[in-house]
């Protein structure tokens, strides 16, 4: 049934008219035309239709647009501008981290996530991280050396000497491993 929902998407407010059971990957892309989040596997399993939900990296394809409620979500388009990327982005560019680079969307968020959580991560952290993001390039070593820069530049930032690399730009993702469905939907709205 189409119901009307409110939703917070990179820090706007945006109404949109679907059921409440449509995935959220469906709602962003074809609603708010924000084309960050990919449609891979549609079953969670590959990491391209990644997001941020209040700072937690979600599979988009599998959370209900129901189970969002009120809750901030960002998409690789919301992390930063063209002016200012985000200092992962600025990483993974300066790090040619993109072969076909349709996985990218997926590992920049989990990456902006993990130094969210965990602002010293070792090389094992990372790896972690990014265990559950599939590229079928081959890129991995090029996007580890990304992390590790990505890493790098916020010990920068923090130190006081990020040439215009705010703190602030990875504090947006606080929180660990990426909540199911059931959690979201299960949270206070």
């Amino acid at each position: 049934m189409t119901a009307s929902f409110s939703l917070n998407v990179n820090g706007g407010t945006h109404i949109v008219e679907a059921d409440a059971k449509t995935p959220l990957l469906y709602i962003l892309r074809n609603d708010l035309k924000l084309n960050g989040p990919k449609f891979g596997c549609g079953l969670g399993e590959c990491g391209a239709c990644a997001i941020l939900i209040d700072g937690r990296a979600v599979r988009s394809c599998t959370i209900a647009l129901g189970a969002v409620g009120r809750r901030s979500a960002t998409t690789l388009e919301g992390l930063g501008s063209e002016e200012q990327l985000h200092p992962v982005q600025r990483a993974f560019i300066e790090e040619a981290a993109a072969q076909c680079g349709y996985c990218l969307n997926g590992m920049i968020i989990a990456v902006v996530a993990l130094i969210g959580r965990n602002p010293e991560p070792h090389d094992d952290d990372i790896r972690d991280a990014l265990r559950h993001h599939l590229c079928r390039c081959g890129t991995h070593v090029e996007i580890l050396a990304a992390a590790r820069k990505a890493v790098a530049l916020s010990r920068s930032a923090n130190a006081g000497c990020g040439a215009g690399v705010k703190a602030a730009d990875f504090q947006r993702a606080e929180s660990g491993s990426e909540p199911s469905s059931s959690e979201l939907s299960e949270a206070p709205q």
